[in-house]
């Protein structure tokens, strides 16, 4: 979600082979070995989020209020995988070339489809809290339609966010200047303050506590749960159960939602927090930090159809079923 590229417009790492002066082994490295960890994401992305599409749309099983959440947020990861990832990959090696009209296409499709992941995020964690908190109410809370709604939600709001400010150029006003200085080989996501804060409250700053409240709030009961039905089985009371097998499976949820958890903030907490402090200090972060930021970012997308499905029973024994994995290699 390019949104905190701004003067003084100097964003590439010097591999434009225009350039008359010859490379030294040092660069040649660091090109090859950025490309090549550029390359290795995108890849990634693409092909776990391609077998959580076909995982979806070949089992019916799998076709569940939960696993709609996720097929649209394979949906918005592989769009980030096929759509930005690659131009993204090309402006932060070698530069732009592919002019100012496709550069603003290109920001549109990069705020709305980041935008939409970590909106589909909010809405899986959600989900589960429902699930998990509310067993009995779940089928009627998360009825039908009002999964059709939530999914809505988890676009309209993001192109509300991306395309009408870009299409209006509300992301510029005050940075007019700026903004002309520009050629038809930069591009250059230039924003306001406004925009900067405004984008990153919606798209960051409001799911993530639905995340972190959700999660929290799963462990819990969870956990509980885990120890009630051991005691019941085994007629131990609480404090035995830490000697019973039980324990294991507290351990184990505990250690999938912190890492759930974790890699999204991880991703995503040091690009959002430099997007607001870098304009109100002048614009004034390093390119690096902000390229290297902007894909930890990116990185979240190759990293959820592993954690939101592969880490899934149902998906990994539907992928050994079907060998739906082996084909797909194969046909690559």
């Amino acid at each position: 979600m390019d949104t905190s590229h701004s003067p003084p417009f100097n964003y590439t790492l010097s591999c434009n082979s225009s350039e008359s002066v010859p490379y030294t082994a040092r660069q040649v490295i660091q090109c090859v070995t950025t490309l090549s960890v550029l390359t290795i994401i995108t890849l990634l992305t693409v092909l776990g989020n391609v077998l959580v599409i076909a995982s979806i749309a070949y089992f019916t099983k799998l076709q569940t209020p939960t696993n709609a959440f996720i097929l649209s947020l394979a949906t918005a990861d592989i769009l980030v995988g096929l759509v930005v990832m690659p131009f993204s990959m090309v402006k932060a090696v070698f530069g732009w070339y592919f002019g100012r009209i496709f550069c603003k296409i290109h920001s549109i499709m990069d705020v709305m489809l980041c935008t939409s992941s970590i909106v589909n995020l909010s809405c899986i964690a959600f989900d589960r809290y429902f699930a998990v908190c509310y067993p009995l109410k779940y089928r009627f809370t998360m009825s039908r339609k009002r999964v059709t709604f939530l999914l809505l939600i988890c676009w309209i709001l993001p192109a509300l966010v991306s395309i009408v400010p870009l299409v209006l150029d509300l992301h510029v006003i005050g940075l007019e200047d700026s903004f002309e200085q520009l050629d038809s080989q930069d591009c250059v996501f230039v924003v306001n303050i406004p925009y900067s804060v405004t984008a990153s409250i919606i798209a960051f700053y409001l799911p993530m506590p639905v995340i972190l409240v959700a999660y929290a709030k799963i462990f819990l009961v969870a956990t509980n749960q885990v120890r009630e039905i051991a005691a019941r089985q085994q007629g131990m009371n609480l404090e035995m159960i830490q000697q019973n097998s039980s324990i294991r499976k507290e351990r184990k949820a505990a250690k999938t939602l912190g890492i759930i958890i974790g890699c999204f903030l991880l991703c995503w907490v040091p690009f959002f927090t430099l997007n607001i402090i870098d304009p109100l200090l002048g614009y004034q972060a390093d390119s690096i930090l902000i390229e290297v930021f902007l894909w930890l970012g990116y990185l979240n997308s190759g990293l959820n159809p592993f954690l939101y499905a592969f880490f899934n029973k149902s998906f990994r024994r539907a992928l050994h079923q079907t060998q739906i994995l082996f084909l797909l290699i194969s046909f690559c």
